[in-house]
């Protein structure tokens, strides 16, 4: 017979990953990484099995409400006005998105660097650099965003900057 207790857990933590869900898109990775310490139940009542959070976080694919594909689209949209691809896709691993969805949405990313590139830089530059000093502090800068070299290059070329490759 089951331990009315335990039921009583996986109902509050069923709530729970629906009030996370209703904020925000979460991988499954990250979804599960939140709840496994709700998971753990005080030491006078038996502890949730990973399987049992395992099956619940099925159960929410398997409707429709957790998906990595929609959390990856999100998290790119989010942040593709800030950042380049490579900052972008090292999130993405991070977040546990699939290595095959990261790999899908590439292509739509590379193609808006170089436009992403230039908004940064404008925003925080807007003007060339004056010396050599300048310029490498504006390199490191969209170097940091996770833009591509050449992307960068461009966007200063762009701007009437003297580049050396």
């Amino acid at each position: 017979m089951r331990n009315p207790l335990r039921k009583k857990s996986e109902i509050s933590l069923r709530a729970r990953a629906l009030r996370y869900l209703a904020r925000r898109e979460y991988s499954r990775a990250e979804l599960r990484a939140k709840l496994l310490p709700h998971a753990q139940s005080a030491e006078d009542f038996e502890q949730l099995q990973p399987a049992d959070l395992d099956a619940l976080l099925d159960d929410l694919a398997t409707r429709g409400w957790l998906s990595d594909a929609r959390a990856a689209t999100q998290w790119i949209h989010a942040k593709r006005s800030r950042f380049g691809t490579q900052r972008i896709t090292h999130e993405l691993h991070q977040k546990g998105i699939a290595e095959d969805l990261i790999e899908a949405a590439l292509p739509a990313l590379k193609e808006s660097e170089l436009e992403a590139a230039r908004e940064v830089w404008q925003r925080k530059y807007g003007v060339p650099p004056q010396d050599a000093k300048e310029k490498a502090k504006q390199m490191r800068f969209l170097q940091s965003r996770g833009f591509s070299m050449e992307a960068i290059l461009k966007v200063l070329r762009s701007a009437g900057v003297a580049v050396d490759e």
